[in-house]
């Protein structure tokens, strides 16, 4: 029933009278003496305070005679005539509520009836099994009563004085503010103005479009506009304890990667190679440029950024650069007025985004953190956001400079969806017939679903899937084999492009030639060579590779930087691997083909050969695999650090899933000495352990005898593992007592299989204190059909107005989190 309706009903000079009972008189003035700066509703009210002249009791009677008006009028009555008494019970515990809430009569004002009728609802407990109709009429009652209520305050006597002493207040604060905005910003000279107005355009179009890897460049571009290809993920943090609403969320917070830093000024975001890191940089950077920035990047308007990939900034050992040195370190054309960044930093306006901390040498990156400490201690109110690898710095490496630390997540299913869709749009109509059946392999094949967790391999399951008709390979090693010899040599061929660069190499000799700038790359810990050193790399190994030595060496490397796919030149004068990862697996071929086993060995506790380390084992032979796994072992023994020893192991046990034919007596030595390290004793451990893959499943004891941390550190664990062959092993902690343990099971939920999950996991934990993250519509359908009813509710950004619509049932039972509350 609408609240004008009900006015009509209630039309009698006794009504009003009736509730201006609920509020006391008072005397003239603003309320500025008496030492209370606002007159709080709590003392307004006169059902509360020392001087009451009404008692509770008496305030369910005028809330009866209120039904009781509203309803004897003429027409439908407006709710079920049993109810009658439940409904008056409602309304005047909910017209009691006006005195808990915290807010004074000039605030209440200024929300208007509606919203004041919402607080008051939300104040009050919930309606309990009334109709729908009794529901709807409360709610319009109490609007009803909240519009009187409002009128009686905007009559006293205090209220004209008070609202002008809120509104010279108001004023006076607005007027600080903005002197506080013309003191940060700087009064630019025109140069300035246009300066960076040329600036944010340059990087709109650099930074603007991604690559679609395996497009066909005859039919379509192998570029395709950030904005319609970038796919936001997730991050996740420890939580901070001001943002824990509820006792049992004590260890990490989540969040989108690209609203990080409308939280949090200063980032350090961790990521695997191709979890998409660098694709967030530019995504930020566009955002910012953007004239309209796409919703919920708002936050970046009016920042400038400054784009700054440690690998080109270092690539000769360099001193980093000093703001006015930032255009021309990171490859910018422009030339900015003299002060201008300076300017730009001073006044707060700043994005900078340090990309690639992991792609600098170990010895390199403790001058990197004082280098960025020292633009820290000069510019304040700038944004910051630092990229780097999981294992390449410490734990709160930056934590003593404020910054917050995150990690990228994984890809979820229906990341995976969108992400596939997104691809074939971008492929063009001739793509179109292969979505679904790779839709399909994704939810039912095991080894497919595997490989395609990170932007880039889904990317590369995506080409390959297209491009061999719908049939993919098994295995990340055999899925790099099929990439390259896709980039090599096998789109020209089947296009019948000829030999657009003016000869023929097959795809041996160009990954002979290739790999020789990964192997030079990566000995000496860099992404990134000048162009005439790459070249000259390729020109002293021409004459040794027969097929290309008949080639002229100048025309060889020209071939292979503008026809292999695997090479570009971010600078005019640089060359690099489009991605990291190529060029960590032909830097493995090249050293296993070298037998370079002390190089690897040596450089095993180095971050920045991990995946080579893990590929070099998938390129070895039985022999050579089973002496590197020995090696790797025999240097564990050797290190005299636990930390060290963990690592050595761990990654000798995930380098034994790249194997493919590895020695029994190896493998059971191998797995009997990654049981010592088990259980984990911290987050850090458990996720390295998770690393190794499924077969640390076989490892992990419990539930029986462990204590909750160490259930706790082993469900985690589990929870890492990117597989759903861990479904089994965490349902043996359904029933565990910690609340801990319980939670991390709850909020795992979004990497495994859904239903599967739900049946196993989710719908046998104890739902009485436990909180309950919902992120998909198929995770809302899981909830409501197992019947489950939640005590909590933490409502994530992913569900739409179908996945809303499924929860509603369940809402007045449970105690909300809104997505922005993460």
């Amino acid at each position: 029933m609408e609240p004008a309706l009900i006015g009509t009903r209630l039309a009698s000079a006794a009504i009003s009278p009736l509730l201006k009972k609920l509020l006391v008189s008072d005397g003239p003035g603003a309320g500025l003496t008496g030492g209370a700066r606002a007159v709080r509703l709590s003392s307004l009210v006169s059902f509360r305070g020392e001087k009451r002249t009404l008692t509770e009791k008496d305030v369910r009677k005028l809330a009866a005679a209120l039904v009781e008006r509203s309803a004897g009028g003429p027409g439908e009555a407006p709710f079920p005539a049993a109810e009658t008494e439940a409904v008056a019970h409602t309304l005047g515990t909910t017209l009691l509520a006006l005195g808990d809430l915290d807010m004074d009569d000039v605030q209440a004002v200024r929300l208007g009836h509606r919203a004041l009728a919402q607080r008051l609802r939300a104040a009050a407990p919930a309606p309990d099994g009334l109709s729908t109709d009794s529901v709807l009429y409360l709610e319009s009652m109490t609007e009803w009563a909240c519009l009187h209520i409002l009128e009686f305050f905007t009559q006293r006597s205090t209220f004209v004085a008070r609202s002008l002493v809120e509104q010279t207040r108001g004023q006076t604060e607005l007027i600080a503010k903005i002197d506080e905005v013309i003191r940060r910003i700087p009064r630019a000279d025109g140069r300035d103005a246009e300066f960076e107005r040329r600036y944010l355009s340059h990087l709109a179009k650099k930074h603007g479009r991604l690559t679609i890897y395996g497009i066909d460049l005859h039919d379509s571009s192998d570029r395709w506009p950030l904005d319609v290809a970038y796919l936001s993920l997730e991050a996740t943090g420890s939580a901070d304890p001001a943002d824990r609403p509820h006792p049992q969320e004590q260890d990490r917070t989540v969040t989108r990667a690209d609203l990080a830093l409308a939280r949090h000024d200063k980032v350090l975001l961790r990521g695997p190679a191709g979890a998409g890191k660098t694709t967030l940089v530019q995504w930020l950077t566009t955002s910012a440029a953007a004239e309209k920035p796409a919703d919920g990047m708002g936050y970046l308007h009016g920042r400038v950024p400054f784009v700054l990939p440690l690998r080109a900034l270092t690539r000769h050992g360099e001193r980093l650069p000093s703001p006015e040195g930032f255009l021309s370190a990171a490859g910018c054309p422009l030339t900015a007025p003299e002060g201008w960044a300076d300017r730009v930093l001073a006044a707060g306006r700043g994005l900078v985004l340090v990309d690639g901390i992991d792609e600098i040498p170990e010895a390199e990156r403790g001058r990197a953190r004082e280098w960025l400490r020292g633009l820290l201690d000069t510019y304040e109110g700038n944004r910051w956001l630092v990229t780097s690898r999981p294992t390449a710095v410490r734990d709160d490496w930056l934590a003593p400079e404020g910054f917050t630390e995150l990690t990228l997540s994984p890809m979820t299913g229906a990341e995976v969806t969108t992400f596939v869709r997104r691809w074939h749009r971008a492929a063009g109509a001739e793509a179109e017939p292969y979505e679904q059946p790779l839709l399909d392999a994704l939810r039912t094949a095991e080894h497919v679903a595997e490989l395609a967790t990170n932007p880039l391999m889904c990317g590369l399951v995506c080409a390959l899937h297209r491009d061999r008709r719908g049939f993919l390979p098994r295995g990340r090693k055999a899925l790099y084999e099929a990439a390259l010899s896709m980039l090599l040599s096998r789109r020209d061929r089947e296009r019948d492009m000829g030999a657009p660069s003016g000869l023929v190499l097959d795809e041996a000799p160009q990954i002979q030639l290739i790999q020789r700038l990964a192997y030079w790359l990566t000995l000496n810990g860099r992404t990134t060579l000048d162009r005439a050193h790459a070249k000259s790399i390729v020109t002293e190994a021409v004459p040794a590779v027969q097929e290309a030595s008949a080639y002229d060496p100048d025309a060889v490397f020209t071939h292979l930087l503008h026809r292999s796919g695997l090479l570009r030149e971010p600078t005019a004068d640089t060359v690099e691997f489009v991605h990291r990862t190529f060029q960590d697996y032909l830097a493995a071929k090249a050293l296993v083909d070298r037998w370079d086993i002390g190089v690897l060995v040596r450089h095993a506790t180095d971050d920045q050969w991990e995946d080579v380390l893990r590929m070099a084992v998938g390129h070895a032979r039985p022999r050579e695999c089973a002496e590197i796994l020995r090696e790797l072992l025999s240097a564990a023994d050797a290190a005299e650090d636990r930390r060290v020893r963990l690592r050595l192991v761990i990654l000798a046990a995930t380098a034994l899933e790249h194997a493919t034919e590895v020695a029994p007596e190896i493998r059971e030595e191998l797995l009997a000495r990654t049981a010592r390290v088990i259980p984990p004793r911290t987050v850090s451990e458990a996720r390295a352990l998770a690393a190794v893959g499924h077969l640390v499943l076989d490892l992990l004891p419990g539930p029986e005898g462990l204590s909750d941390e160490d259930a706790w550190l082993v469900v985690t664990t589990a929870t890492f593992v990117a597989s759903d062959a861990a479904i089994p092993y965490l349902s043996r902690f359904t029933g565990h007592p910690s609340l801990r343990v319980q939670s991390q099971l709850v909020w795992a939920w979004f990497r495994f299989d859904t239903d599967q999950y739900a049946e196993e996991i989710i719908g046998r934990l104890d739902q009485a204190e436990l909180e309950y993250t919902v992120q998909t519509d198929e995770q809302a359908a899981a909830l409501v059909r197992l019947g489950l009813r939640p005590a909590f509710l933490d409502i994530r950004a992913g569900l739409t107005e179908r996945g809303l619509a499924l929860l509603a049932p369940l809402l007045p039972h449970a105690k909300l989190r809104a997505p922005n509350d993460t």
